[in-house]
C-alpha cells in the first residue's frame, strides 16, 4: 500500500474510544481489500497524527488487533520494522471461536441445527475425498472408545471410574477427525470451534444419564461405526444422514 493510498484511507477520529477507531479502520481496509496478508501498516507516530489519535491509542489497537491475530510486529528497524497484516494460524481461530461459541449461549436447538449442517458437509466431503491418513485418523478415536467400553466392561463392580470424560475426549476427536477429513479449512475450524464448545455441555449430559449410560455408550459406538464405514465406502449421501441422526439422537438422549 502506497503512502498515497495510506493518506486517503487512514480518517480521523469519530465519536468512539479512540483505540477502537483505529482497529475499526484496520478491520474495514482489510474487508475492502485495501490491507492484504504481507502489507505493512504506517508507523505509529504516523498512524497517530493520521487519525488524530494518541499514540497509547495506536498500541492499544495494535496489541488488540495482535490478540486477534489479525497484525504481528515485524522484527527489524527502518523499513523492516513496523507492523504487518498477518493471517490468524488456523488452531487460533478454532481457539476463538469455541470461545465466542461458548460465551455466547446459544439456543442448543441452534447449536444442534448449526453442527448438523456442518457435520452433514464435513462428512460427505469426506467421503469423498479423505486419504488413507485421514481414514486412520477417524478410525483412530472409533477404535479407542470401542476399546475403553471393553475394558469398563471387564472392571464393572470394582468400582474403577466408568470411563465417560475419556469417551467424551474421544467422541470430540472423532468429530474433529471427520470435520479434518472433509477437506474444507472453513467447514473445519468452524466444526471444530462448536463441537469443542458443546465438550463440557456434552459431557454434563452423559453425567447425568446414571445406569443408562452403558446402553446408550453401546447406541453411540453403533453410530459411530455407521458413520465412518459409509466414509470409509465413499457413500456421502449414507454418510450425511447418519451423521446428522447421531447428532439429534444424541442432544435427545443427553438432555
Amino acid at each position: 500500500m502506497s503512502d498515497a493510498s495510506a493518506e486517503d484511507v487512514w480518517r480521523p477520529v469519530t465519536r468512539v474510544r479512540a483505540y477502537q477507531h483505529v482497529v475499526d479502520q484496520v478491520e474495514e481496509q482489510i474487508l475492502a481489500g485495501t490491507l492484504k496478508v504481507g502489507d505493512r501498516l504506517p508507523g505509529e507516530r504516523d498512524l497517530a497524527t493520521r487519525m488524530q489519535v494518541s499514540r497509547a491509542a495506536v498500541r492499544e489497537a495494535m496489541r488488540t488487533l495482535e490478540a486477534h491475530g489479525v497484525v504481528r510486529p515485524a522484527v527489524g528497524s527502518g523499513a523492516d520494522a513496523g507492523t504487518v497484516v498477518s493471517a490468524m494460524p488456523s488452531e487460533a481461530l478454532t481457539r476463538l471461536l469455541r470461545v465466542h461459541v461458548a460465551l455466547a449461549n446459544f439456543p442448543v436447538a441452534d447449536v444442534v441445527d448449526a453442527r448438523c449442517m456442518l457435520e452433514r458437509s464435513s462428512a460427505t466431503l469426506a467421503a469423498g475425498r479423505a486419504t488413507p491418513a485421514a481414514l486412520s485418523a477417524v478410525a483412530a478415536p472409533l477404535a479407542a472408545m470401542e476399546a475403553t467400553e471393553a475394558l469398563d466392561r471387564s472392571r464393572a463392580g470394582d468400582g474403577h471410574p466408568d470411563g465417560r470424560q475419556a469417551y467424551n475426549d474421544l467422541d470430540t476427536a472423532f468429530h474433529i477427525a471427520i470435520a479434518e477429513a472433509g477437506g474444507n479449512r472453513l467447514v473445519a475450524d468452524i466444526t471444530i470451534a462448536i463441537r469443542e464448545a458443546m465438550r463440557r455441555p456434552i459431557l454434563e449430559g452423559l453425567e447425568r444419564l446414571g445406569e443408562e449410560w452403558p446402553a446408550v455408550r453401546r447406541r453411540l459406538s453403533q453410530e459411530h461405526r455407521g458413520v465412518f464405514e459409509a466414509i470409509a465406502v465413499g457413500d456421502g449421501v449414507r454418510a450425511a444422514d447418519l451423521v446428522e441422526a447421531h447428532i439429534r439422537s444424541a442432544h435427545a438422549r443427553l438432555s
